[in-house]
């Protein structure tokens, strides 16, 4: 690294603490510090570059530093850059709330403003639970699925099953309670899932507020992907017994798995949608949670009753980033996105055939422009995730494995060519690790 790297990584080393990062390990791996970057690329201080084939933690569907984006988001700059969403509204507000009821499942009327995936994981959590009691009923569980993540503070690490996240934590947990997530994409093993759905219900719906999924793929619990009918027959169940289904499309929505949200290709509205990540196309926090007018009424009193939701936080609302996510849905209407993603997730599978191959190649799977690679043969202090990761940057691509699985999730720009040479970086990653 030329100087000018040494010495902003020397300071971050002494000031920064990172996120899911053992801070040891970067006494023998270099932090790469980004000065700039444009499309899919990120450029380091020596004008180095790399691709970005996670989208920068899922959140970069259109590149970085878009320039309709940005425009819009130095337009309202000038406009109006944040006031308080209680007693206070503003058009941006007013206009992305009109657009994402027109574009989610019929029925979700509803938007509450959070400013990140696990507090809108948390809204929703404490709005089920609220209901609930406004209807005169304590349910003091929550249901998720085995294997799930749905973020880091108390309230969505205690609905995940992440024992790499969780566990440390258990004492501090609400209660929460798993069922089987389906063992693959079959239909065969969705519905052997949903028998077991079934038993937990029977035997406990009076006690459970809410069922949280993350539809069709599960995202940090090792890109575990499942069949669309399984969400179909579980929304069926939740409501014959009064049990809100919240689905978590933080990750999976706005195009990311095929279809616009990944609700639809299961053809149910949930009782609550969270969405966060893509909402933006990357460029500052923002979370919502859709829910329906039978959840708001149940709150909607004189305030002597004490039924309103009292929830807040200080940016909720804040009009740039209200303005970046009316941008990115401009670039949705303005784009057959999804019929692109089609073609090029399409392209990623054929291009995966050789690395069936490979004897440490244990699976591909893949929904929409979400591929997985898994490894097998490898104890997880051989950190093999570790090495590829290291082996991707020295060949110019970020990929960020979790664990022994290899993943791909491009920003939706991302050409032919550039993803040939991410694939064949991952390739050739594995290949060593023989």
């Amino acid at each position: 690294m030329n100087d000018n790297n040494i010495q902003i990584v020397k300071e971050d080393l002494t000031h920064i603490w990172h996120p899911c990062t053992q801070m040891k390990d970067h006494e023998r791996l270099p932090l790469i510090p980004i000065q700039r970057a444009k499309g899919v690329y990120l450029y380091d201080f020596e004008d180095n570059r790399y691709i970005d084939a996670i989208s920068s933690w899922w959140v970069n569907i259109f590149g970085h530093t878009n320039e309709y984006i940005s425009a819009k988001v130095k337009e309202q700059l000038d406009t109006l850059e944040h006031v308080l969403l209680a007693g206070f509204t503003h058009k941006p507000a007013v206009d992305l709330a009109n657009r994402l009821v027109s574009i989610t499942p019929k029925g979700l009327e509803k938007v509450f403003f959070a400013d990140n995936g696990s507090s809108a994981v948390e809204v929703a959590l404490k709005m089920s639970f609220h209901y609930h009691k406004n209807m005169g009923q304590i349910r003091p569980l929550f249901l998720s699925l085995s294997n799930s993540y749905h973020g880091e503070t108390i309230g969505a690490l205690s609905v995940g099953d992440v024992e790499l996240y969780k566990d440390t934590y258990a004492p501090l947990l609400i209660s929460c309670i798993q069922t089987p997530v389906p063992k693959d994409q079959s239909i065969k093993s969705a519905n052997k899932a949903i028998e077991e759905l079934k038993k937990i219900l029977k035997e406990r719906a009076s006690e459970i507020s809410a069922f949280i999924i993350e539809p069709l793929v599960q995202g940090a619990g090792y890109m575990h992907m499942y069949h669309p009918i399984y969400i179909t027959k579980a929304k069926e169940i939740c409501s014959k017994y009064g049990i809100h289904l919240i689905a978590d499309e933080i990750m999976t929505g706005f195009g990311r798995t095929g279809s616009m949200f990944a609700c639809e290709q299961a053809d149910i509205t949930p009782d609550f949608m969270t969405l966060s990540k893509a909402l933006t196309g990357g460029y500052m926090p923002l979370a919502v949670v859709m829910t329906n007018n039978e959840v708001y009424n149940a709150f909607y009193c004189d305030y002597s009753e004490y039924k309103a939701f009292l929830h807040s936080h200080s940016y909720t609302g804040n009009p740039l980033a209200c303005s970046a996510a009316l941008a990115t849905l401009d670039l949705f209407e303005a784009n057959d996105v999804i019929k692109d993603n089609r073609k090029k997730s399409a392209y990623i599978l054929d291009k995966l055939e050789k690395f069936k191959v490979l004897s440490n190649v244990k699976e591909i799977r893949q929904t929409g422009m979400i591929t997985a690679i898994e490894l097998q043969g490898y104890t997880p202090n051989e950190r093999v995730g570790l090495k590829v990761y290291q082996y991707g940057l020295d060949n110019g691509v970020l990929l960020r494995p979790l664990g022994h699985i290899i993943y791909f999730m491009p920003p939706y720009i991302i050409s032919f060519e550039q993803i040939d040479k991410i694939i064949d970086t991952a390739y050739n990653a594995i290949v060593q690790l023989q």
